[in-house]
């Protein structure tokens, strides 16, 4: 694929790995796309409600590919083939090739290719390629982020709030029970001091909103590990605030139980709003 003129280079020492990443993504978005929605199977995955499509094999072994051939001793991460050991040099690529595969099944266009190269437990470079309308926003570390419009930015601040409170997205990890206390009460204290809490089956897809200014924040409990960099990284390019649930500051890395990995993202001078939200929830900060 062409270099797109209009896309501005990393900066330097990412250049390579952006450009492949970004390359990557769109050739597995032209993929899904040219088999959505009836050209695939589906069968169950895990022990849990998840699923798992042939179009995710297949696009996992069309970006696993790309990476391998350019950087062939970096340790890749992949949501379905797992773990593929690299030289020990501490860079890790993580490949979601269809983040949305339940949104998929039941014929709902609502679903990203996601890919990030972490330095030890350090996002660099992130990409979210959205195969439906062949948009491709990406970061990297030190040098924004950026969409098929330019430079992205957090709005800017004075916005006001609606009466209704912030519009939000919630995402939890497959590990997390339907009937988990905490996640629950998190939730519906989330749902009901929110204009609307939106839960997409696609964490990429809302890291993607909030980077663009669609949402006011985004509120994670135990999220998966293999989508949370390239979204984290995007999102804090474009000038959105991460922590920790208690308030801390939040990496956005995928080393570590899945406890450390619970988040409230959202414009800086939302955050406060949004921390004091999770604050009065039964289950209190995790």
């Amino acid at each position: 694929m062409s270099p797109n003129p209009d896309r501005p280079a990393p900066p330097a020492g990412y250049t390579r790995e952006h450009r492949t990443a970004v390359a990557a993504a769109e050739a597995a978005g032209a993929l899904l796309r040219s088999r959505f929605p009836d050209g695939f199977a589906a069968r169950p995955k895990g022990e849990g409600e998840d699923v798992v499509t042939d179009l995710d094999v297949a696009a996992e072994r069309l970006v696993v590919g790309r990476i391998r051939e350019r950087f062939p001793h970096d340790r890749i991460l992949a949501e379905e083939a797992g773990e593929l050991a690299g030289d020990g040099g501490g860079r890790t690529w993580l490949v979601d090739p269809l983040d949305g595969s339940n949104n998929v099944v039941i014929g709902l266009a609502v679903y990203v290719v996601g890919i990030a190269l972490c330095v030890d437990d350090t996002p660099v470079v992130g990409v979210v390629h959205d195969p439906m309308t062949g948009r491709t926003w990406s970061a990297v570390r030190g040098g924004g982020a950026h969409g098929p419009g330019g430079r992205l930015a957090a709005p800017a601040a004075g916005r006001p709030l609606p009466a209704a409170g912030p519009l939000l997205a919630w995402t939890q990890g497959h590990a997390v029970p339907r009937d988990d206390p905490a996640a629950c009460a998190l939730k519906h204290t989330l749902e009901l001091r929110s204009r609307r809490l939106l839960q997409l089956w696609a964490p990429l897809v809302a890291w993607a909103m909030l980077a663009r200014g669609d949402i006011d924040g985004f509120v994670g409990y135990r999220a998966e590990a293999v989508d949370l960099p390239a979204g984290a990284l995007l999102a804090r390019e474009a000038g959105i605030a991460l922590r920790h649930l208690d308030g801390a500051e939040f990496r956005g890395g995928f080393g570590g139980p899945d406890t450390g990995r619970s988040f409230v993202a959202g414009r800086p001078e939302l955050l406060p709003t949004l921390l004091d939200l999770v604050a009065t929830s039964p289950a209190g900060p995790r």
